[in-house]
């Protein structure tokens, strides 16, 4: 029995949950061990990329964050048209209550870091940081005490994440881009209407998109607006069904063959770059650092009060309705989960900021905040189960509908790529 819960939780969000800490924990070994030296010289190496005249060159780094993390927001663009056109998000009686939460979780973190951070105008630049959920170390946390709670919670947390993800996606195309070049944009804008025309004739296979999603990729990039943006945009492009009835859909299809790339590759690389938090000049003072503090609480207590606040305004006012079997502690442990930024925060703060101090204080803040937030999203959810009589908890997981989002089903992605 303990053999087949372990198997379970291993071929599930658990692992990469379990493997993103693992990269972090390799992250703070790296920069604070006596291969330290070799750790900033494998960040800071730069590599080019070159046809004719127009060439990109940058260090690791950012091939890292402004690369493979585009292809992280390309995954993410499928999930949001997914449930938009089919899923959570396709209906307002199904959407409602997510889409509140998800203002709410924005929002406060947003405003408790710009208060404590009201002082420093530059510091100010960070407001965004503690707004934003990690997907995949969020789903992996309930993952590990999903038999406390009823399998609609998933569903709640998965929505309340997109949404948040999507927020964060507009939140850096508005105040996180550098002097823009209009001759870019263009030529980024002339592909975007080239993906339109193929999804308009009627093209179903991925290679075109992808194609052309690259070339937008590079001119976005140019153009000085973040170039992950072109990953959502051709995303959305992505034809959701194929050309019969019984084909299999485009975009489920790429779904399941890139989440193992995403999982397995492109977090645990970018947690491995970013979380490297430098112990050598640390001080006490920085953990009350306003930075820090922002960050932190704004993760910890800010996300959680805006979710559940919000959450409960909509339920009030009967425009939503809690999720089949739960009771508001088990929102409230979602809503705790939603604390969890590490992905995404350190992504923003990485825009945010380039001074090394700011950069490690917001490490310690996301690490902190994300850390806390887990330990009371596991807690919250258990003591709920506690509550919750066994004969509710299983009728609750018998009636939620059937749902695999890209990062609920590893095993099935490994198993067979092109599932639909």
């Amino acid at each position: 029995m303990k053999t087949r819960k372990l198997n379970q939780v291993l071929k599930g969000d658990a692992l990469v949950g379990l493997l993103l800490i693992a990269a972090a924990a390799l992250a703070m070994l790296a920069s604070n061990g006596a291969w330290a030296w070799l750790y900033e010289m494998f960040l800071s190496t730069k590599a080019t990329i070159q046809i004719g005249a127009f060439a990109i060159e940058k260090p690791l780094l950012l091939w890292i964050n402004d690369g493979l993390m585009a292809v992280f927001f390309f995954l993410v663009g499928l999930e949001v048209k997914r449930e938009i056109m089919r899923g959570e998000l396709s209906s307002f009686d199904k959407a409602a209550l997510p889409i509140f939460a998800a203002i709410g979780g924005m929002a406060m973190p947003a405003l408790i870091y710009s208060v404590i951070n009201l002082a420093d105008p530059s510091a100010l630049r960070g407001w965004a940081i503690p707004a934003a959920t990690d997907i995949a170390f969020a789903l992996g946390f309930l993952a590990l005490v999903s038999m406390r709670a009823p399998s609609s919670l998933k569903i709640f947390l998965l929505a309340v994440a997109i949404i948040d993800d999507l927020g964060a996606i507009v939140i850096i195309a508005l105040f996180y881009t550098a002097d823009l070049s209009v001759q870019m944009l263009a030529f980024a804008a002339a592909g975007v209407a080239l993906l339109a025309v193929l999804n308009l004739a009627g093209v179903k296979r991925a290679s075109p998109y992808i194609l052309i999603g690259a070339a937008i990729w590079a001119f976005v990039l140019k153009s000085g607006v973040h170039a992950t943006l072109a990953g959502v945009i051709t995303a959305l492009m992505i034809p959701m069904d194929g050309k019969n009835p019984q084909d299999a859909s485009p975009l489920k299809t790429l779904e399941h063959g890139i989440h193992p790339w995403v999982a397995f590759l492109v977090l645990p690389l970018f947690a491995f770059a970013n979380a490297g938090l430098s112990l050598a000049s640390f001080a006490a003072s920085a953990l009350v650092a306003p930075v820090t503090l922002g960050v932190a609480l704004g993760l910890f207590v800010g996300k959680p009060l805006g979710v559940l606040a919000a959450s409960a305004i909509a339920v009030r006012l009967g425009w939503a309705k809690l999720p089949e079997g739960a009771n508001w502690l088990h929102v409230a442990g979602v809503a705790a989960f939603t604390g969890i930024g590490f992905t995404m925060s350190l992504f923003i703060g990485g825009l945010a900021f380039s001074d090394p101090d700011a950069l490690n204080n917001v490490r310690l803040g996301v690490l902190t905040g994300s850390l806390a937030s887990a330990l009371a999203g596991c807690t919250l959810i258990y003591l709920a189960g506690r509550r919750a009589p066994a004969g509710a908890r299983q009728s609750a997981e018998q009636k939620a509908r059937p749902h695999r989002p890209a990062f609920a089903d590893t095993s099935l992605a490994l198993r067979n790529p092109g599932a639909a």
